[in-house]
C-alpha cells in the first residue's frame, strides 16, 4: 500500500510539474473563473432598459411631449431618433435601428379629452424580453392639461395600442431558433479550426508542408474552405428544422441569408485559425475555444437583451462576432431586412476576417522559420 501511495504520489508531482510547465493552460485555470465571474456577474441582467425607440409625433401637440417625457422618465426606454411618419419608423424597426415607435395621431388631444386610446406602440416582438418589457407601458397613469386654466390637471389614465411586428403570438422559439444558429457555428467553426494547425504539429504533417512552396496565407484559406460548407449544412438544418418543427417563418430571401452567414462563418473560422496558431495543444486550443464560446452566448444577445447590458459589457459584446451575426440573422430571417439595412454588422465581419486572417498568417510564418 506504501509503494503504490509513493507510486501515486510520483505521478501527481510529475503532473503538477507539468501544468506548472504550461503557461496558457494555468493561466486558464485561474483568468477562466476569474473574468467569467467578474464579466457575468456584472453584465448579466434581466431587466430590460433604455430600449432604443423613435418618437412620431403627427399632432404637434403639448399632450405628446407630456406623454413622451412620461415614458422617457421610466428608464425602460430610450429616445434616439425621431420621425415623421409612420413607415419611416417601421423601416428603422426592420432595419434594427430601433426596437420600438411611440406614434401620436393627429387628434391626440381630442382622444386624450375622450378618455380613448392616445397613441400606438409600434414593437419589435423578434425579441421576447424587449416586447414584454415594453408591454406594462401599455397604460400608465399621467398628468395632462384638460384646457382648464393653468395649474389645474387631472389624473388620467390613457390607454396605448400595441402593435407587435414579427412575432405578434410572443413565441420564444421565433427569438431563439436564430440566435442559437450564432452560438452552434461559433462553437462548431471555432472548435474545428483552431485545433487544425495544432493538429498538424502534432501528427507530424507541419513539417511536410513546410518542404511545400504554399503560402501562410493559402495554406489558411485552403483550411477555411471544406468547413465553410460544413457551416452551410449546419444552418440549413437549424433554420430548416426550426421552420418545420417550431413554425419560425422567414421574412428575408435566400440571398441575403447566404450573405450574411457566409461573412459570419469566415470571421468564426479566421478567429479559429488564430487560436490554432497560439495553442501548442489540442487541449489548449479547446480551452480558447470555451473561453471565447462563453461570451458568445451571454453577451452576444442571444440570451439576454443588447440592451440590458451595462456600457461595458456592451463594449465587450461589440468585439465578439456572434454578437453581429445574431443581428443580422435575425433581422434577415425575422425581419426581412435587406443587405443595405445591415451593411454596417456585414462590413464589421468581413473587415475581422481580413485583418484576423493576415495576423494568423503573420504568426505561422514566424512559426515556419
Amino acid at each position: 500500500m506504501i509503494k503504490s501511495l509513493r507510486r501515486i504520489g510520483a505521478i501527481a508531482q510529475k503532473e503538477f510539474t507539468q501544468l506548472s510547465r504550461d503557461r496558457t493552460t494555468f493561466a486558464m485555470i485561474v483568468m477562466i473563473p476569474l473574468i467569467q465571474l467578474m464579466l457575468f456577474g456584472y453584465a448579466i441582467n434581466s431587466d430590460v432598459r433604455n430600449i432604443p425607440i423613435a418618437i412620431v409625433d403627427l399632432s404637434n401637440s403639448i399632450a405628446a411631449r407630456m406623454i413622451t417625457e412620461e415614458v422617457r422618465v421610466t428608464q425602460v426606454i430610450e429616445i434616439v431618433a425621431h420621425y415623421d411618419t409612420p413607415a419611416e419608423a417601421e423601416a428603422a424597426i426592420v432595419a434594427g435601428k430601433i426596437r420600438a415607435a411611440l406614434v401620436f395621431p393627429e387628434n391626440l388631444p381630442q382622444r386624450v379629452a375622450g378618455g380613448n386610446t392616445v397613441a400606438q406602440w409600434m414593437i419589435d416582438g423578434s425579441d421576447a424580453m424587449v416586447s414584454a418589457a415594453l408591454l406594462p407601458l401599455r397604460t400608465m397613469p399621467l398628468d395632462l392639461e384638460r384646457g382648464t386654466p393653468p395649474g389645474s390637471y387631472r389624473r388620467s389614465s390613457p390607454t396605448f395600442e400595441m402593435v407587435l411586428f414579427f412575432n405578434p403570438e410572443r413565441r420564444s422559439a421565433v427569438n431563439i431558433v436564430p440566435g442559437l444558429t450564432a452560438v452552434i457555428l461559433t462553437m462548431t467553426m471555432i472548435l474545428f479550426t483552431s485545433a487544425a494547425l495544432v493538429r498538424e504539429r502534432e501528427q507530424g504533417n507541419l513539417e511536410l508542408l513546410i518542404t511545400t512552396p504554399i503560402r501562410p496565407i493559402e495554406l489558411m484559406v485552403g483550411k477555411l474552405i471544406p468547413y465553410v460548407l460544413v457551416g452551410i449544412i449546419q444552418v440549413a438544418i437549424i433554420l430548416g428544422l426550426g421552420r418545420v418543427i417550431f413554425n419560425v417563418p422567414f421574412e428575408g430571401t435566400l440571398l441575403n441569408l447566404s450573405i450574411v452567414t457566409l461573412s459570419f462563418i469566415a470571421a468564426s473560422l479566421a478567429l479559429g485559425l488564430l487560436i490554432s496558431t497560439i495553442a501548442q495543444t489540442q487541449l489548449q486550443a479547446m480551452q480558447m475555444t470555451i473561453f471565447i464560446l462563453l461570451p458568445s452566448i451571454l453577451l452576444s444577445g442571444f440570451m439576454f437583451p443588447y440592451e440590458a447590458m451595462p456600457k461595458l459589457a456592451q463594449t465587450i459584446s461589440e468585439a465578439l462576432p456572434a454578437t453581429h451575426f445574431i443581428r443580422l440573422i435575425r433581422g434577415v430571417v425575422l425581419r426581412g431586412a435587406t443587405i443595405p439595412d445591415l451593411s454596417g454588422d456585414i462590413l464589421w465581419l468581413l473587415g475581422f476576417t481580413v485583418l484576423v486572417l493576415a495576423i494568423s498568417a503573420k504568426r505561422f510564418h514566424k512559426t515556419l522559420d
